[in-house]
């Protein structure tokens, strides 16, 4: 595996990159740049590594300038102190991001999730989450939702557009259906991450287990219970349940 280390603390160039020989001995680092310079040149007279980590402050700017003159089209982890809307921010794009001081731990974590599902898979819509990204964070008095969402389809990677997602849903792992009922996992942890950055005029979380899009509801019924019972456009077999005390919520939300 051939990665790139973009960060102009050298002493943090170099605990980053013995970490990295430490969790994968058999990784190759192609170089470590310490400029908005350095690294736009290098990256227009190489081939690109299969994964680039980069700091966000630089000497002569932000490594965003570099995204802005070099199309990237592989994953980036960012290093970075940032605050937490700007972490939001990285959430909202699909961006990996360590916190600095970066944990040894977390580190592996990164690249365990790097080797599971990028490592061998076709890359695609990295340079317009880049884009996306350096928009939000431009934009702090913004709120931004996530507009599209990654899952795995066959052997890759493919971006859907919000209306495109029927419903989130928790078994074991996070999967992703799409409006025509194809069932995509996803690299989700919890679904109150999902809940985190989906737009809650469009998506409703309806128990622990899922969250659903306002558009693929075909019917909902109540209980005697109080309970209410939501069947959805992609799957009639398919049935949410919502809890008596989200029941009135859930009616509000679908009669905006």
């Amino acid at each position: 595996m051939n990665v790139i280390i973009i960060e102009d603390e050298s002493l943090l160039a170099k605990s980053l990159q013995r970490m990295l020989l430490e969790i994968e001995p058999g990784i190759k680092v192609l170089a470590v740049l310490d400029s908005v310079a350095a690294s736009v040149n290098w990256l227009s007279t190489n081939a690109h590594p299969d994964l680039l980590f980069a700091d966000i402050q630089l000497s002569d700017g932000v490594s965003f300038d570099i995204f802005n003159k070099v199309k990237i089209d592989k994953p980036v982890i960012f290093t970075t102190a940032y605050n937490d809307y700007a972490i939001r921010a990285f959430k909202v794009n699909s961006v990996d991001y360590l916190l600095k001081p970066i944990d040894k731990e977390y580190l592996q974590a990164a690249m365990q999730k790097f080797k599971q599902h990028y490592q061998n898979a076709p890359m695609g819509g990295v340079a317009e989450q880049l884009k996306e990204l350096m928009l939000t964070l431009q934009n702090p008095t913004e709120k931004k939702y996530k507009e599209r969402f990654l899952a795995h389809y066959k052997s890759g990677i493919v971006p859907l557009p919000e209306n495109k997602v029927a419903c989130f849903v928790k078994d074991t792992i996070i999967y992703l259906i799409t409006t025509g009922n194809e069932k995509l996992v996803t690299d989700y942890s919890t679904i109150d991450e999902i809940e985190e950055v989906v737009n809650p005029a469009k998506f409703f979380r309806a128990n622990r287990q899922s969250i659903i899009q306002i558009n693929e509801v075909e019917t909902y019924k109540k209980h005697d219970t109080g309970k209410i019972e939501v069947h959805l456009k992609c799957d009639k077999s398919l049935h949410v349940d919502i809890s008596r005390e989200k029941a009135n919520d859930f009616v509000n939300w679908l009669d905006q």
